[in-house]
Parts: structure tokens; C-alpha cells; sequence
């Protein structure tokens, strides 16, 4: 199976707090979910920690490399730049990841990585894989709480997403 591309600073185990959840369903494709994750203003539809979601030259909906774009979760303002957007393709996972940062000073700045994977795997199945990487005060508050909110959070998003995808598919 394939993993997440970490850019420096963001490598699982030298940040601040890492997040990492998985699915794999079946009778979906990378097909009936991409859509629902490509497309940002779809995410407070399954997402309830997902909400006003805007972009900063109003070129969305779907994201691309380079956007930038913002949305609320977590109880932060996110601002985010789309750093890695690889659309499904035969044979390759499907692709997307941003960096997004919060806060404006010490006590508040968080610096996040939030990267996603999609792929087709034999059966039917399809495997979402989500990792998030954060530094920061904010970052290190949230890996010492516990149950940690961005496992359960994320957790959340998986969910959501498979069921949107299914409620699409059949319709």
C-alpha cells in the first residue's frame, strides 16, 4: 500500500502532535469519493467540524495545487495552501494535502500538514488513509489531551465521507 509524502518539518514523530486514521470499504471506488473530498465546500455536508469554508480568489470549489483556501475546524480559523493535488488515475492513488496554520503568535501560531490518500485496492475496496502533523503550542496542547480530538475528529471525517459516498453512489 502506498503512504502520505511528508514535506520537512512535518515528519511524523519530530512534530508536535501527529493524527492517523484509515478505512478501507468496500463496493467503493477512489471514484465515489473523491468528488466528496476534492470539492472543500462539500465537507460541512458530512463534516460537522468542517464550516465556512471560503477561497481566496474565488476558484473553488475544487481544490488544485496552489489554491489557498480557508475553512473553520477545531475551533481555529485554518488558512491553508493545497500543496500536493495528484486527481485518481489508473494504477495511482489519488492525492491531496495542505498546509495550514492558525494563530498569530507564540501562544497560538499552529502549523499543520494535512495530507490524504485514496486508492482502489482489489475486491471492490477502496482505502482513505488521512495523517495530520501539527507544531505549535496549540499542537502540543492537543497531543496531551486525551482521547486525543484530531484521532476522534478525523475519525468523524472517514466516517462521513464513506456514508456520503455510499448515499452517492446509490443515487
Amino acid at each position: 500500500m502506498n503512504h502520505i509524502h511528508w514535506p520537512d518539518g512535518y515528519l511524523p514523530g519530530f512534530s508536535d502532535n501527529f493524527a492517523s486514521n484509515e478505512v478501507i470499504a468496500t463496493d467503493l471506488s477512489v471514484a465515489d469519493v473523491w468528488p466528496l473530498l476534492n470539492t472543500a465546500t462539500k465537507w460541512p455536508t458530512y463534516y460537522d467540524n468542517s464550516a465556512d469554508v471560503t477561497f481566496h480568489n474565488d476558484d473553488g470549489p475544487e481544490l488544485f495545487t496552489g489554491q489557498r483556501f480557508s475553512f473553520k475546524t477545531f475551533g481555529f480559523q485554518v488558512e491553508a495552501e493545497v500543496t500536493e493535488h495528484v486527481a485518481p488515475s489508473d494504477g495511482q492513488p489519488a492525492r491531496v494535502a495542505w498546509h495550514g496554520w492558525a494563530g498569530d503568535d507564540a501562544e497560538t501560531r499552529m502549523d499543520v500538514h494535512h495530507a490524504w490518500l485514496l486508492e482502489d485496492l482489489d475486491g471492490g475496496r477502496v482505502r482513505i488513509l488521512t495523517q495530520k502533523t501539527q507544531n505549535g503550542k496549540p499542537a502540543k496542547d492537543l497531543a496531551e489531551t486525551h482521547p486525543n480530538p484530531m484521532i476522534n475528529g478525523h475519525q468523524d471525517w472517514l466516517d462521513g465521507l464513506i456514508k456520503a459516498a455510499r448515499e452517492r453512489a446509490v443515487s
